[in-house]
């Protein structure tokens, strides 16, 4: 590739992730947090009373929970003013339900996805795509084929009025309860689109299913819940993209993830997502594995101002197992806190945790896990393994991980390393006829491999594209 198509397709990334349209909204909540601004939301979305009575319970927790700063090395959540936040905003779109046809779209949301690339994603890659706008979900189709065998992909807000069995019976009850942190209580207060996924018992979904969130706004929070439910014997490939463009004000993203693994059955949970570097990203994400059932999480994190993210997988059944692969990126003023949870609550279950980050600039990155081995759990193993890239003395890296084996009968390995780019792989590459930011970049692709080739192969190329773009302090 030639310098002018490199410096073209760099600029092409840039415009893909910085660019913002003007606000068009239909409804927003306004600044602030109250039972008034709960009711206007719910109201909004015409949604049953068991819905209203949960979310202003949800807010009752969230004002009753202390803030996650008093955690050995947080980060610094000072900046984050949530009455500051505009928790909701429907953006100006005809119809409220979300359409399957990408041409009903609003011109100016077109662009904003075309720019993204969905519509290039959903034609190559994907079973199924739905894009959120602010706090709406716009777009949504599903392939026919998945759709004749009883697969379910729709937005949280329709799921709520045409599933409302299946959705009252699993929405934040049994998972990601309102109590569970002060962050989860806000989710579950002002919660607003997302996605529902539902896979029949013994079907495989071939190609992955994708939901992309988009925050357009200034100053505004969002606050996607994503409900994923694979019965037994299926099997199911999840996406989720974030992006948000720059900002002088600060915004909020704090999702929330429930997946509920069935009796053998298999979900991977995939995120890619580059927020703008004053983003606060505040997520829950959970799953529950039954007898036999397989977890995959697999997240590469990038941007934002703070990341506290721990996706964590309860292996309730026996042989239950849970795969963590996750890479974050802290460049100049970035604080990156990411981790994984594992609770082995059956015997013959399975976890590996394997962690990559890299740090420049004087970023931060932190791997914090916890491993728990209740008695009783006999046979069951883990393996935790975090690696840490660093490009200079200024940057750090910290692992904190905790066991808690209440089982004798296990098999427990923990690992970390911590490193720079060593001057004489530079030099080798040099050698070679590299020149010094290729040889780095060429490092760093082959540190994260373990991620990217988990990855359909578009989304592995955006992901070291990103990277390469953070290295060189293009993004944010």
């Amino acid at each position: 590739m030639s310098s002018e198509d490199d410096e073209l397709q760099q600029t092409n990334t840039e415009e893909r992730f910085d660019f913002r349209k003007e606000e068009a909204s239909a409804v927003t909540s306004g600044k602030g947090l109250d039972e008034d601004t709960i009711r206007l939301i719910s109201e909004d979305k015409d949604e049953p009373d068991w819905m209203l009575e949960r979310r202003l319970r949800a807010l009752e927790q969230y004002h009753e929970l202390p803030m996650p700063d008093d955690w050995p090395g947080a980060p610094d959540l000072s900046g984050l003013d949530i009455e500051e936040i505009v928790p909701y905003i429907r953006p100006d779109v005809e119809a409220r339900d979300a359409t399957d046809d990408w041409d009903d779209l609003p011109e100016d949301i077109q662009d904003t996805f075309d720019k993204l690339g969905i519509p290039e994603a959903e034609k190559k890659a994907l079973s199924g795509v739905g894009a959120q706008y602010e706090s709406e979900v716009v777009y949504q189709n599903m392939q026919e084929q998945w759709e004749e065998k009883g697969v379910i992909f729709c937005n949280m807000d329709e799921a709520v009025q045409e599933h409302e069995e299946i959705v009252k019976e699993y929405f934040m009850t049994k998972c990601v309860p309102p109590s569970d942190n002060k962050f989860a209580a806000l989710h579950g207060a002002v919660w607003s689109g997302g996605s529902f996924v539902y896979v029949p018992e013994d079907v495989t979904v071939q190609m992955p299913v994708q939901a992309y969130f988009r925050m357009n706004s200034e100053g505004m929070g969002q606050f996607e819940h994503t409900l994923i439910i694979a019965e037994a014997g299926s099997e199911v490939h999840y996406i989720e993209g974030c992006s948000a463009p720059k900002y002088a004000a600060h915004n909020l993203h704090s999702g929330g993830v429930e997946v509920f693994v069935k009796e053998d059955a298999h979900v991977q949970y995939s995120t890619v997502q580059n927020w703008s570097k004053n983003t606060f990203n505040l997520n829950t994400k959970r799953a529950i594995a039954e007898k036999g059932g397989r977890m995959e999480w697999v997240s590469g994190s990038m941007g934002s101002k703070a990341t506290m993210l721990y996706p964590s997988t309860i292996l309730k059944g026996k042989g239950a197992s849970d795969n963590h692969i996750t890479i974050a990126f802290a460049g100049e003023g970035q604080d990156i806190d990411t981790g994984a949870k594992v609770y082995h609550n059956a015997p013959n279950t399975k976890s590996t945790v394997e962690s990559k980050s890299i740090s420049k600039d004087g970023g931060r990155t932190n791997y914090r896990g916890l491993v728990h081995i209740a008695d009783g759990a006999e046979n069951s193993s883990t393996a935790v393994e975090c690696d840490a890239l660093m490009f200079d003395n200024e940057s750090t890296s910290d692992t904190m991980p905790y066991m808690e084996i209440e089982e004798s009968k296990v098999d427990v390995a923990h690992e970390a390393t911590v490193g720079k780019i060593g001057d004489e792989d530079v030099f080798y590459l040099q050698s070679r006829g590299l020149d010094d930011d290729d040889a780095k970049q060429m490092i760093v692709s082959g540190f994260i491999e373990p991620i990217t080739e988990e990855l359909p192969i578009e989304y592995a190329v955006e992901l070291n594209r990103l990277i390469e773009l953070e290295m060189e302090g293009s993004l944010g």
